[in-house]
């Protein structure tokens, strides 16, 4: 099952995609936001034409594991890009995992402009693998 991968934020959405069996991840880009209905539109058409089975929405929860506001504007994403593309969506608990991608950047050696670039599609790179470890 491939499934697609969104870290979603204001401005910014990291995506990324697992291999067909489920094993590998890839980062895809960092999307720059359009407003809900392009964007729903714009991951729909990824997710057909890369063969996607199953959207992964990254869920903000808060550090207490309650849902806030943040996590209310993800799922309704969810509900209409479930709606518009008529794959399934399912949430994976986002906590601490921009954290980590910067983390690995700042190991890896890259600037903080460098950073910035791609610190959301390697956040979603860290969603999806841990939603494939399960």
């Amino acid at each position: 099952m491939r499934v697609l991968c969104l870290d979603i934020g204001d401005v910014r959405i990291g995506v990324a995609i697992s291999d067909p069996l489920g094993i590998s991840t890839n980062g895809i880009e960092t999307h720059r936001s359009e407003g809900r209905e392009r964007d729903v539109a714009y991951f729909s058409e990824m997710a057909r034409s890369r063969g996607a089975d199953l959207f992964l929405l990254g869920l903000p929860l808060n550090m207490d594991g309650t849902e806030g506001d943040r996590a209310a504007l993800v799922r309704d994403f969810g509900a209409a890009l479930a709606a518009a593309s008529g794959l399934p969506v399912e949430y994976e608990d986002e906590r601490l995992t921009t954290v980590e991608a910067e983390e690995m950047l700042i190991e890896a050696g890259l600037s903080r402009e460098e950073r910035k670039k791609v610190i959301d599609k390697v956040a979603a790179e860290i969603i999806l693998r841990s939603y494939l470890n399960k």
